[in-house]
Formats: C-alpha cells, structure tokens, sequence
C-alpha cells in the first residue's frame, strides 16, 4: 500500500517571541486526508505552530521565524498571500465565535465577500456546509434566526461550518472542544471524522484521550521540540521515545 500524498512539509521551523523560543528545529510532515493531533503539556509549542501554517503568527509584533512550511509544495511565507493562504487553510478556535447575524448569514459570509455565487449558489453552500458539520438537522428550519441563540456546541459546529464555506484543503483546530460537554464534543468529533474524507486535519488537545479516539496520527511536543511523531495507537501504547511514556 503506497503512502498517502504529503499535504504539508515543515522543515527546520523556528519561531522566537522576542528572546523566547518557542518552536526548535521542527520537521514534520502533514499527509493528505488524515487527522493528526498535537499533544503536549503547555509551554511546548503547540499553538505558535498551528497558527504557523496559516501565518496568523505573523499578527504577533515580536515574533520572527527561520525554515520553512510548504502547502502542496509552495511556500506560504513566500509563494502565497496571507489571504489566499487563509481561505485554503482554516481555522477552528478554542471559543466559537459566531457573527452577529443569522445562521444563514454566517455560512455565506465568507462566499460573499469572496464573490462569484448567485443566491442560490450561497444556499446551497449554506445547506452544504451545515451537514458537513452535523449541524443542517438541528437547524434547518430556523436559518434565520439569530446565531447567537445556538448552544456553545452548535456555535462551534456552526463554526465549522463557517469556515467549510470557504472551500478549504486543511482545517486547523485548536482545543475546539475545551469548552463544550461531552455529548458537544461528540459531535464535533463526529463531524471531524467525516471531514477527514476530503480534508486533511491538524488538532491541537490537551485532552490526550480525544487524541486517542479521534486522529490517525500523534506528535508529542515538549519544551518547543517534537519528541516523536507516529501512529497514534504506537504513540499512546507503545512509544519510541522515554520522554513521550514519561
């Protein structure tokens, strides 16, 4: 059986926040249509490299990075803008935060402002993009209403959703469940593993059992170094390295 495609290649990454280094001579590679988690303990790195990927790090004033990230072979630092980057790899926060406007509005916020679709272009995104987050039964009849009156599990769903509108390759998540119940998280974990069909997934958790249940593959980060990166069943019954069993 042939390796699946790498998706994306980091290589000798560094970032500094002023005198602090936060990620040391990372290299790891992202493949195509898996689900791969990041544990760690905090202080290791784990969040500066997510937001490396889609260069949300570059909002930080006093951050400066050496190496490289590649996304199908392009470098996002210099092949790619910011914005185009960003609609091709999303992002899933810790705290859902929905616009203030209706359901519908927030799914096709995004195609609109990106133009090219008529109305009912944007309804069918809108109708899309809610199942593939597991949310479309939940609230279907109700579109218009405001999406500020979801629960915090259909606000993230919804964010999901949010940003499938958009049409991305990769999805970031960064603790997407750390606030949500256990049926929420469920739910969104639910709606991660179908996504996985035509995305490929980076999760970043504190919560080494959803690691567990939910990605293919695990990377334990420390102290700003990937300690060892592998099958997540190895990685959690088997590992290679004495500082990931510690």
């Amino acid at each position: 059986m042939s390796e699946p495609e790498v998706k994306i290649r980091i290589k000798d990454l560094n970032i500094y926040y002023r005198n602090i280094h936060a990620l040391k001579n990372l290299s790891l590679d992202i493949r195509e249509n898996e689900i791969l988690s990041i544990i760690g303990p905090a202080n290791s790195g784990k969040t500066s490299f997510l937001r490396s990927l889609n260069r949300l790090n570059d909002l930080e004033h006093n951050m400066r990075m050496t190496g490289t990230v590649l996304l199908d072979d392009k470098n996002v630092y210099r092949d790619l803008k910011p914005e185009d980057l960003r609609k091709r790899v999303g992002m899933i926060f810790a705290l859902p935060i929905p616009l203030p406007m209706s359901i519908s509005d927030n799914i096709a916020y995004g195609p609109k402002l990106a133009g090219g679709y008529d109305k009912a272009g944007l309804e069918r995104i809108v109708m899309e993009s809610l199942k593939a987050a597991f949310l479309w039964d939940e609230v279907k009849d109700r579109l218009q209403t405001s999406a500020l009156k979801l629960s915090g599990g259909q606000q993230q769903r919804l964010c999901i959703a949010r940003t499938l509108a958009m049409r991305p390759d990769v999805i970031l998540f960064d603790e997407p469940c750390s606030g949500l119940d256990p049926i929420s998280t469920a739910k969104v974990e639910e709606s991660m593993a179908e996504l996985r069909r035509n995305h490929t997934l980076v999760l970043v958790t504190n919560n080494t059992k959803q690691a567990a249940r939910a990605s293919d593959r695990t990377a334990f980060f420390l102290m700003g170094e990937l300690i060892e990166c592998g099958p997540t069943v190895q990685v959690f019954t088997n590992p290679t390295h004495h500082r990931t069993g510690d």
